[in-house]
């Protein structure tokens, strides 16, 4: 997908604002709502779970096969293709997180995949300038230099980089800043160390990195960083594999146990795991850090700038699970019973007004891409010092996460689903 044209879909403005009232009337009934209509929509948000984390699936596939070709043959034209399917794989992966939070199998699997931030030198070299975690022993281990790393009283034999290797090396001497796997570690490598802090510019890795030629190569150890290539992202393409079979029908796994329990935790664990990463995770950790640090060491993609992106199809994925309406990357929609029609039938103005507030924080995530793709002013800058127009753009957006999450409580609320307490990660709003 080019981001240049990235837009709110009419499809989804037309979702989001058709009215309920006709066909939906507020129920003066204090009865629950009906069990086996809940169970239909905690099977649909499992089927939606399927098709969007299969998608990420298949977008990690398609970058691994533009990894091998850059090392195939290194080049800017590789180098980019390989960036264009790194950027192409996070939108389905970023529409899957709404499925973290009240799912602990997928957040916990989700740290070898999508953690951050992460300290780069870590893996590989960065400059002389580079300010790492405070008291992080790995934060200049330099993984791709090294075949051999010191913790404590423990030598480490880096020898042979395997995603094995890799994923023991995550959380490092108990920092989390130490991320050796996942999409950034694999975002570090394609584009390298940003050195640009809040100033216009990403990560300038050049393919010479990746060269073996005595005479063009950059970098040093570029045989070490070409296998570190390879193992982080056949461990992606692996752990994501293992991610989709959790979530098929007939097994016996994660789904299986999600839709055997009663629908009630069903339901609970959809609006905690949308209150949860619309508030503490985008809203605040996403976000509100990066803006009051003035910080683009907190910024989510910070290597590549795709930022703006991330954050839009994390609130998309919220909007899938309220709408039970997932657009897959090859076009075509899956739809079903809906969270929003089983809100409907309690508390039709509830409904809209939740709706309404999902547009809302969809229109201030699509100013963020804007900003991006039509002036070439990207998340770092925004949250700069002394930029209030750019802090402005970023508070909307915070704001209307805000307002979302308040309706998400409420619309668990309607449905008997008290104390749903989203997590905040410890952010005041």
């Amino acid at each position: 997908m080019s981001f240049s044209t990235l837009k709110i879909g009419a499809a989804m403005v037309a979702a989001l604002t058709l009215s309920a009232c006709g066909e939906s009337p507020q129920s003066d009934s204090k009865t629950a709502y009906d069990d086996a209509s809940a169970q239909q929509v905690v099977n649909h948000y499992a089927d939606i779970a399927l098709a969007t984390f299969s998608d990420a699936l298949e977008g990690a596939k398609a970058m691994q096969r533009a990894n091998q070709a850059l090392l195939d043959a290194p080049s800017a034209g590789t180098l980019n293709a390989a960036r264009d399917a790194w950027r192409t794989a996070r939108v389905p992966y970023m529409q899957t997180e709404v499925f973290r939070f009240g799912n602990a199998i997928v957040d916990e699997w989700e740290v070898q995949v999508n953690a951050w931030p992460l300290d780069e030198g870590l893996i590989d070299y960065v400059g002389n300038d580079y300010q790492a975690a405070l008291g992080n022993a790995g934060a200049t281990a330099n993984i791709i230099a090294n075949t051999s790393l010191r913790v404590g009283e423990e030598d480490l034999d880096l020898t042979k980089i395997t995603p094995e290797l890799l994923a023991g090396l995550n959380e490092l001497a108990g920092s989390e800043a130490n991320v050796a796997t996942g999409f950034h570690a694999i975002e570090f490598l394609l584009w390298g160390q940003d050195t640009h802090g809040t100033n216009a510019g990403a990560g300038e890795r050049p393919a010479t990195d990746f060269s073996l030629n005595t005479q063009l190569a950059t970098g040093g150890h570029n045989a070490r960083r070409r296998d570190y290539l390879t193992a982080v992202t056949d461990l992606l393409v692996s752990d994501l594999e293992a991610m989709v079979a959790q979530w098929k029908p007939d097994s016996d796994n994660y789904r299986e146990a999600l839709i055997s329990d009663t629908a009630e935790n069903g339901l609970r664990k959809i609006f905690f795991g949308m209150g949860s990463l619309s508030l503490g995770e985008l809203a605040g950790q996403r976000m509100k850090v990066a803006l009051e640090a003035h910080s683009p060491e907190d910024e989510h993609d910070c290597f590549s700038d795709n930022t703006h992106a991330s954050h839009f199809y994390n609130q998309q994925g919220i909007v899938n699970v309220y709408l039970g309406s997932y657009r897959r990357v090859d076009g075509s929609v899956l739809t079903g019973p809906s969270l929003s029609a089983l809100v409907a039938e309690q508390d039709a103005a509830l409904d809209e007004k939740l709706k309404t507030h999902l547009l809302a924080s969809t229109f201030a995530m699509q100013a963020l891409v804007d900003s991006a793709e039509q002036h070439q002013i990207y998340f770092d800058q925004l949250i700069a010092p002394g930029n209030d127009s750019g802090a402005q753009l970023v508070r909307a957006a915070i704001n209307a996460l805000v307002t979302q999450t308040g309706d998400i409580e409420r619309a668990a609320e309607a449905l008997r689903i008290k104390g749903l307490n989203p997590d905040t990660a410890g952010q005041d709003f």
